[in-house]
């Protein structure tokens, strides 16, 4: 008994693109619902933590009175996640510290919430939280990035490498450039000490790639150690080479495990040379170079690079580095910000109501 032969499904000529529309419009409507869903949420904590801050400062109670609205939230919304008593104070402070929800000049419902805390908690000075709020949306850190920033102190290392890039470079690129390096790097990760020979640190170097471009900062992308370069015969390597999607060229990094010496720049100038003829696309823009160094004299790295023709940066790297003091050695915990905030906790039981008899007292304990 013969079958029916099978329909062949015929599709429209433009399906494909059709399919890669749709995919990209559920996307993009799925992707800013999430968006919207962060702005309400960190837009309702802060209304709730300006009630608090307004109910204390009018009618005097203190800290119990927040424990026994954390209970009752929470048994009112037990789907619901963020009303432990520790998050409904750092709601309060956050709506006392930024009372426009403005960070600077940035909405602060551009971050999610545990952005805001640590924020909040690692940071004392206003300018600098403005900053890391900045570089967070900007980048799109995770939390745990915008920690170890935060804790690596990348505000006062960024842009303060010593190039020439004003010189060499057009102004607006020069500018992104200078703020693309830092000095000093910090290699600590590395586990090495600091008589490691300069193959021992970049073999460490890629070993350990993705906090390597971590510490490099947004946009290198890793293209080759020891990349081999060929002029007129002679073979040479280049330690490292990256290229910088931000900035759209090739970055040569060349590390030294001594002191800078004026010999250093003109080895990287030479190297820039080779890589801007063999390898930069037209539409490339100009290679740059990063020489790392042990230590460096200001003086003698700014006469260097001023009779260099490439664009090239000089900074120190660290492998090992002295503990920094505990980041909240002046900030306050949340106690401190509890007892500074409460105007009045000596009436804290008078100021409890009494829970209906009908109505559950178990607290439920929930996570910040």
């Amino acid at each position: 008994m013969s079958s029916k032969p099978s329909k062949v499904l015929l599709l429209p000529a433009d399906y494909a693109q059709w399919l890669a529309s749709l995919k990209s419009q559920i996307s993009g409507a799925r992707q800013r619902a999430v968006l919207s869903a962060n702005r309400e949420q960190i837009r309702l904590y802060h209304r709730i933590g300006s009630e608090i801050l307004e109910r204390q400062q009018r009618q005097g109670w203190g800290a119990k009175v927040i424990g026994r609205l954390s209970s009752d939230l929470q048994e009112a919304f037990p789907e619901m996640k963020g009303f432990s008593t520790s998050n409904l104070k750092y709601m309060r402070y956050f709506a006392e510290q930024w009372p426009t929800g403005l960070i600077g000049q940035q909405t602060a419902d551009q971050l999610p919430w545990f952005h805001i805390v640590i924020l909040l908690t690692k940071l004392s000075d206003h300018a600098d939280r403005e900053w890391y709020a900045r570089q967070a949306i900007a980048n799109g850190w995770p939390r745990v990035t915008l920690e170890l920033h935060i804790k690596n102190r990348l505000r006062l290392r960024q842009g303060a490498a010593i190039t020439n890039f004003e010189s060499r470079l057009p102004a607006p690129h020069a500018n992104l450039a200078h703020e693309t390096l830092k000095d000093p790097y910090h290699f600590d990760f590395l586990g090495l000490g600091d008589e490691a020979h300069e193959r021992d640190i970049e073999n460490s170097l890629i070993r350990h790639i993705t906090r390597f471009l971590l510490e490099l900062g947004a946009g290198f992308a890793f293209v080759g150690k020891q990349f081999r370069i060929v002029v007129e015969g002679d073979e040479f390597f280049i330690d490292l080479l990256f290229y910088h999607t931000r900035l759209k060229c090739y970055v040569v990094v060349e590390l030294k495990a001594t002191a800078f010496k004026p010999g250093h720049a003109g080895q990287l100038n030479f190297y820039l040379s080779a890589v801007d003829a063999q390898i930069k696309a037209p539409d490339d823009k100009p290679t740059i170079g990063l020489l790392l160094c042990k230590t460096k004299k200001r003086l003698v790295a700014e006469y260097a690079l001023s009779g260099i023709e490439k664009p090239i940066g000089i900074a120190e790297y660290q492998l090992v580095r002295s503990l920094p003091e505990p980041l909240d050695t002046n900030l306050p915990s949340i106690e401190e910000i509890e007892a500074q905030l409460a105007l009045s906790a000596v009436e804290d039981e008078k100021a409890i109501e009494p829970a209906p008899a009908d109505k559950p007292t178990r607290k439920k304990r929930g996570k910040a």
